[in-house]
């Protein structure tokens, strides 16, 4: 239950060996490659040179192609799985097999090509009905689109505004000429569709009285016969276009076989771009590479031996305190500490060299979130979740695979707090006897150890208590830290001289000698708190700045715990209003419709609500007093898949 120590790998190898030696370590899945650093005193750096990377880019693209071809099948023939259907194993050589890879391509881009023919089709569909919408106003001219003006003859297509009477251009056009004619064809609610017939010699007139009503003219130049003969035509070929759509959906709607393929092809894809970013972190020679990293040590006996096999130089060190920054942090927990990966993971993880928080946080953190939940029904049901999900789906993605478990492990603490009030969905069992037997709900009330509604101020008490001791066990570590680091009288004057402190204060309060233990109190302040401090200002500066904010600081942090009771109370008051609100009713029917229906609220805000609370406790008043945040993760080179689980 710690942070598992790490080893700097430095491995000089053949070029001819890189691209095996690069599966093997993904194959093993427990290097870390990172980027050497540049030395710019040593002359050999610059004749280093990085890997091509146009296999990365390669990768990228096959597995963006598998994604829209499964995205595409997505729509048209989706795999069938349950809700809480694990991840289907795949054997390595399985997943890595080329020949299963190649046909998995032909699959991609033979689906990706019918989805390129579709949207070609949806464009061209609505291309031609934009052209429909062109000219279907002109169905009623009998005149080619292309007749234009001749001799001595103009004519023209337009449009007028729809708010322009047709009597009214009529009659304008007949005071600008006698030789001149316009004809309605149609109209809607914005235009009407007119054709102007006049004399050459009066065309300049006419239009500009036409222009003043409004007049535009239509864009026709490149149709060809009439618009009935347009639209017929642009009716077969729309029709073509939907029968070739239908095809082609038929066809995709017949390959759902792919999709087993296709998610291979994507997690190969994943596999392999992860391999070629970790090869663009090398650098190499003219017939060697240098690659660099990080291994656990426990895995590093079995690497070594799996290197011997090829001709390298290599070496594992430990990490100077330096460096320390710079090494990645894999937490090492058991099957208790383990789930609160995903509280640590939330915050940050812990700076290598620092204490693992999980096992100081796991006791807390579960016993205050059943606290807060305080409910026997609760509790069951996150038991019950966290089981199934974790027996049927088998979760193992980077939350899931420890919120299942987490969730369980507060179920319990829910259950043990809902034993210890008395509480059943809030008071369900006593609202249903007394429905059932007519009499009052307090005869059938469930044996407790204490009712937090009749002890509020008990409650209260016991919340901060636990506070003090989580607060204590802060302080008792870094004290353990200080002192680990050399320095003792640091740790002694700090947190140990707070610890007397509040000793004192506990001693006074039980035995009612406030004066001696507050003479005491002033004399341990007055010799501790000015420890680092020069001269004898300094000195009692830091006496009053130590007083200020160490009571401050430890009474609101204290204080803060008080949410703990209020969670308790908040939950069970609105979990038995609504057994309430649907114990009035009298009837066993509409009293469980109500109920559940309240209690179902309650509980979906209390499981998220006492999370939230809950991590601020740890994060704040807990992990302040020792915590050292700034750990990067371990992400060794692996096979990370997305679609399958494979099995080595």
């Amino acid at each position: 239950m710690a942070i598992e120590k790490m080893k700097r790998l430095r491995m000089v190898a053949m070029v001819s060996d890189r691209e095996e030696l690069l599966r093997k370590l993904q194959h093993m899945g427990c290097v870390e490659i990172v980027q050497p650093e540049e030395d710019p005193d040593n002359p050999v750096w610059e004749s280093l040179t990085q890997p091509e990377g146009a296999g990365l880019a390669a990768a990228h693209e096959e597995k963006n192609g598998a994604e829209r071809a499964l995205e595409v099948l997505k729509r048209y023939a989706p795999a069938k799985s349950g809700m809480l259907a694990p991840k289907p194993d795949v054997r390595e050589g399985d997943l890595l097999d080329e020949n299963r890879a190649e046909q998995a391509r032909q699959a991609a881009k033979e689906v990706n090509d019918l989805d390129r023919r579709l949207a070609a089709i949806r464009a061209e569909e609505n291309k031609l009905e934009t052209q429909k919408a062109v000219l279907l106003p002109w169905l009623n001219l009998d005149l080619p689109l292309e007749t234009g003006s001749a001799g001595q003859v103009v004519i023209q297509l337009g449009t007028l505004p729809a708010n322009v009477p047709m009597n009214q251009a009529a009659g304008e056009l007949q005071a600008a000429s006698q030789l001149a004619e316009l004809t309605e064809m149609s109209a809607d609610r914005d235009s009407r569709y007119c054709m102007l017939v006049c004399h050459a010699s009066e065309s300049e007139v006419v239009l500009e009285a036409l222009k003043a009503l409004g007049w535009s003219r239509a864009n026709l130049r490149d149709w060809t016969g009439t618009a009935s003969e347009n639209l017929s035509r642009l009716g077969q070929e729309t029709k073509a276009l939907k029968e070739e759509a239908a095809s082609i959906e038929e066809k995709l709607s017949g390959m759902g076989g792919y999709n087993a393929p296709l998610r291979q092809l994507s997690d190969l894809a994943g596999v392999n771009a992860s391999r070629e970013e970790a090869r663009a972190r090398l650098v190499d020679t003219g017939q060697t590479f240098l690659l660099e990293g990080w291994v656990p040590a426990d895995k590093w006996p079995a690497l070594e031996q799996e290197l011997a096999a090829y001709p390298c130089a290599r070496e594992a060190s430990d990490p100077a305190p330096e460096d320390y920054p710079q090494v990645p942090v894999k937490l090492k927990n058991n099957w208790f500490t383990k789930p609160l990966n995903m509280v640590t993971d939330m915050y940050s993880l812990p700076a290598y060299g620092s204490l693992d928080p999980n096992p100081l946080m796991a006791p807390f953190f579960i016993l205050f979130y059943g606290m807060m939940m305080a409910d026997m029904g609760y509790g069951l049901i996150m038991m019950i979740a966290s089981v199934v999900v974790i027996k049927k789906a088998k979760p193992d993605g980077a939350t899931m695979r420890y919120m299942m478990p987490l969730l369980g492990l507060c179920g319990v603490s829910t259950f043990l707090w809902g034993a210890a009030t008395g509480g059943f969905f809030g008071d369900l069992i006593p609202q249903l006897l007394a429905i059932v037997n007519n009499a009052p709900a307090e005869n059938y009330a469930l044996p407790k150890l204490f009712d937090p509604l009749d002890k509020a101020v008990n409650v209260l008490v016991g919340a901060l208590v636990l506070g003090v001791v989580q607060i204590f066990t802060g302080m008792a570590v870094s004290m353990y830290k200080q002192i680990r680091a050399g320095e003792t009288m640091a740790a002694l004057c700090g947190e140990g001289a707070w610890f007397l402190v509040f000793i004192l204060a506990g001693v006074a309060a039980v035995s009612g000698q406030t004066t001696p233990c507050v003479i005491a109190i002033l004399v341990v302040l007055i010799l501790t708190q000015g420890y680092g401090k020069k001269g004898i200002v300094g000195k009692l500066m830091g006496v009053a700045g130590s007083l200020y904010n160490n009571v401050t600081g430890y009474f609101s942090d204290i204080l803060s715990y008080s949410r703990l009771m209020a969670l308790m109370l908040a939950g069970a008051v609105t979990a038995q209003v609504f057994n309430t609100l649907g114990a009035m009713t009298g009837n066993v029917v509409l009293f469980f419709i109500i109920a559940l229906v309240g209690n179902a609220l309650n509980f979906a805000l209390n499981i998220l609500g006492c999370f939230v609370h809950d991590m601020r406790l740890q994060c704040l008043e807990y992990f302040g007093r020792f915590y050292e945040d700034g750990g990067k993760p371990f992400r060794p080179l692996d096979l990370d898949t997305k679609y399958y689980k494979v099995v080595k």
